[in-house]
């Protein structure tokens, strides 16, 4: 008597990638749809930080002959700015647009509730609100480059180093929204003004922004505290592909974003988990 070999029915698997991607693609739209229904407040929130720096420190104090940017000035701090003001657009958006609607979601709405009922895993909803963060990143950044011309009273020298520029902006933009997934996990919705507080100015203040950070040399002690913080490396990042002043090498910059961005986001990932399973 010979056997005959019954085939064994296996799980089918080819709609599981399928239907994982139209997922995250849909709850990345649906991010962005609401983005588009809100217009006028997201270029409200996207603009204003970027057009008061502008305005106080490249118009108003050329005009009342201050040094910073004086008026007989070559434009050298301008342009400087704007790297600087690119970098802090897309990390604030980071926070704008992933930490604070996560606390919320997380607090009395309970809309993170709805999301994890996706078919997609814990771990992929949250990516997505990183992707999300990331392009509202990049579009805050955008908004930056017709200000530079529009505002400054002294000219701004920008030369586009299209290589960097290309590798260091969606980087930034992703390390944004890694940023704000790690900040939105970690915050209790009672504790959204220790966000600013904490967080967002001294990473303002102390991202290279207003000055390279190189120029901390004689302030050693400062110069190395401020490695600590990712701002310092997309502003310098931001410099390398935007203007002729010196920067921080880019052997250190790569690396520091990646590695931050790896960091924040296991920590961001981990925080997520476990604010969904608990």
């Amino acid at each position: 008597m010979t056997s005959v070999a019954v085939p064994v029915a296996t799980p089918a698997r080819t709609a599981v990638r399928p239907s994982t991607r139209a997922a995250f693609w849909a709850l990345l739209m649906r991010d962005l749809r609401v983005l588009r229904k809100t217009a006028v407040v997201f270029v409200v929130r996207t603009a204003m930080q970027p057009v008061l720096l502008m305005f106080v420190f490249t118009y108003v104090f050329p005009k009342i002959g201050q040094g910073i940017g004086g008026r007989g000035g070559t434009g050298a701090f301008s342009t400087l700015l704007v790297s600087g003001v690119v970098g802090l657009s897309i990390i604030f958006q980071g926070i704008q647009a992933v930490a604070l609607p996560l606390v919320q979601e997380f607090g009395y709405t309970k809309e993170i509730e709805d999301r994890v009922l996706a078919p997609l895993s814990v771990d992929g909803v949250a990516i997505a609100k990183i992707a999300s963060g990331a392009v509202q990143g990049l579009i805050a950044a955008a908004f930056v480059f017709p200000l530079a011309y529009l505002i400054p009273t002294t000219p701004v020298h920008l030369h586009f180093n299209w290589l960097i520029l290309l590798t260091v902006t969606p980087l930034a933009c992703i390390l944004g929204g890694s940023l704000g997934l790690a900040v939105g996990t970690g915050f209790d919705p009672r504790q959204v003004p220790l966000i600013f507080s904490i967080i967002v100015l001294p990473m303002t203040f102390l991202g290279a922004i207003y000055y390279p950070w190189s120029a901390l040399h004689s302030i050693r002690w400062l110069q190395i505290a401020v490695l600590v913080n990712p701002l310092v490396y997309i502003s310098e990042g931001m410099r390398a592909a935007l203007t002729p002043v010196p920067h921080m090498s880019l052997w250190a910059v790569y690396p520091a974003m990646i590695g931050f961005t790896l960091l924040l986001g296991f920590i961001g990932l981990r925080g997520f988990r476990k604010r969904v399973l608990t």
